[in-house]
């Protein structure tokens, strides 16, 4: 008995796909569902074609996000390694004294973590990368509230999905630069998180892979895998270290971590 033949998902089309939903702010089926897009190398292959059509139109990248960091998770989506997507500057969110402030229309169902970010000091392009080259090369670190959003209905994804969906990134904001938390224990490096006041989650360093120097080094060779060096210059946000919390209109979230002033960001 002969068997029809399977299609192989059209890269081009579902990037523009996720672009149009992205600019247009609506919702599309998995498309591990609706188009059979079931490994990571395609869904990478999207993400790339995605970031590609903007790029053209004139948006700036920041650096990486790293995503699927908590064995919790992954051992939940049955992955044994986390993802990586594009830190787009269209939806970066500049502190004033601290302060921050995100328009709510512009997202379909954010969320919001703490991270620690990467300001990445020196090129990391040399085969198996570990985490005492990660932090040499480093040039400073910062607390980061990162908003996570899907493109994906009600957040019904898998591993090939938030792949595809740039790993599920949304917008991001930033504490001040530090060079000092450099001589800081990252995996035991601790934070806060509060929503309209109240303490709402706790997380350490150790949430990311251990380290969140583990997942950058993890980062950086899994860009080489596809001939892409970590940058000098390059931010990376290096995975949530507690509980992501939906942000509605109105919403205030304070991020406080051990040592760095609090960030504030507001969804107007």
């Amino acid at each position: 008995m002969k068997y029809p033949e399977t299609q192989e998902p059209d890269i081009d089309v579902l990037a523009q796909r996720l672009d149009r939903a992205w600019e247009e702010r609506f919702t599309i089926p998995p498309l591990t569902e609706s188009e059979g897009v079931t490994d990571a190398a395609t869904a990478y292959a999207i993400q790339t074609r995605w970031t590609a059509l903007r790029v053209a139109r004139g948006e700036r990248i920041l650096g990486r996000k790293i995503g699927l960091t908590s064995k919790a998770v992954q051992e939940q989506m049955g992955v044994n390694e986390p993802d990586y997507g594009t830190l787009w500057a269209s939806r970066y969110f500049p502190t004033v004294n601290g302060r921050a402030e995100a328009p709510i229309d512009i997202f379909l169902q954010p969320r919001v973590e703490g991270e620690i970010a990467f300001l990445i000091g020196e090129t990391l392009d040399t085969p198996g990368v570990t985490p005492q080259q990660v932090l040499a090369a480093t040039e400073a670190l910062a607390a980061a509230i990162e908003i996570v959003d899907s493109r994906i209905d009600n957040w019904r994804i898998r591993l090939a999905d938030t792949i595809a969906d740039n790993a599920s990134y949304g917008g991001l904001t930033l504490g001040p630069w530090s060079r000092d938390l450099r001589k800081s224990d990252l995996r035991t490096l601790g934070m806060i998180m509060s929503h309209n006041g109240r303490p709402a989650v706790f997380g350490v360093g150790a949430a990311a892979l251990g380290h969140p120097a583990t997942a950058v080094a993890w980062l950086a060779n899994k860009l080489q895998s596809f001939g892409i060096p970590l940058r000098a210059g390059d931010i990376v946000i290096s995975g949530a270290l507690a509980a992501t919390i939906p942000a509605r209109r109105g919403d205030i979230f304070v991020l406080e971590m051990h040592g760095q002033p609090p960030i504030t960001l507001r969804f107007v």
